[in-house]
């Protein structure tokens, strides 16, 4: 795979919760971290996601935001 995002994390995928139109994925990264993405409910079955299939979380992000209370 090549791709231009500079942030890929690998993992496997440790749930997915279906919706009417979105997927919510967890991932588990290998220090057990977690990261969840919401993805079309489409392109979750495109993917064939299920539990236990490696994956990696992509993430491509021109801005972050910090907040405070």
């Amino acid at each position: 795979m090549d791709i231009s995002a500079r942030n890929t994390l690998k993992g496997k995928v440790k749930r997915v919760l279906p919706g009417a139109v979105n997927t919510k994925v967890t991932v588990e990264l290998v220090d057990g971290l977690e990261v969840v993405s919401i993805i079309t409910k489409e392109s979750a079955e495109r993917l064939n996601l299920a539990e236990g299939k490696e994956v990696y979380a992509v993430i491509k992000a021109s801005d972050v935001m910090i907040a405070t209370d």
